[in-house]
């Protein structure tokens, strides 16, 4: 089984490119980062952050590329996928990237300031709750999307290749 769980901070607006027949794909990085900890001895364990390279496909990057900003918090759900390829020095370069099949938008809604809470949360409920689900509880929005579906499946190895990252 390969499933991969988690919740990070976006560091950067995504990068959304659209391949073959317009099927958009999306790379986010994603900031997950370990609480740092005191030792009983009182050794101070600082916060430790790794940066992940989520990839998303068709509806998913649609959605990421309107409604994900950087500093959002968000949960993504998803698989790792490894590849190689050699650079311009013809060094062989390894990558890690997690492939998103969920993701859930954590950040809460802006509360102090009414013009931004609508234009980035009002507007986007009418278009994003068209497939997903759209859950609004009384201080946060939370949205999942399930980007799995029959044409999902049929990515091969072959797309990845086409990547634009």
């Amino acid at each position: 089984m390969n499933k991969v769980m988690l919740i990070g901070n976006v560091g950067a607006d995504p990068e959304v490119r659209y391949v073959d027949q317009g099927v958009a794909v999306a790379r986010v990085r994603l900031a997950t980062t370990e609480r740092g900890y005191t030792l009983q001895n009182g050794t101070q364990v600082p916060d430790h952050t790794d940066w992940h390279n989520v990839i998303l496909w068709r509806r998913l990057a649609e959605i990421v590329e309107q409604y994900v900003h950087k500093g959002d918090k968000l949960y993504v759900e998803g698989r790792i996928r490894y590849s190689s390829y050699d650079d311009r020095q013809g060094q062989r370069r390894f990558k890690t990237e997690i492939w998103a099949d969920n993701i859930e938008l954590l950040s809460p809604k802006m509360q102090n300031n009414p013009a931004t809470e609508t234009s980035q949360y009002a507007s986007s409920s009418s278009s994003v709750s068209e497939n997903p689900t759209m859950v609004n509880s009384n201080d946060n929005t939370q949205s999942s999307v399930n980007g799995q579906n029959a044409s999902m499946t049929s990515v091969d190895n072959n797309d990845a290749e086409a990547l634009p990252f």
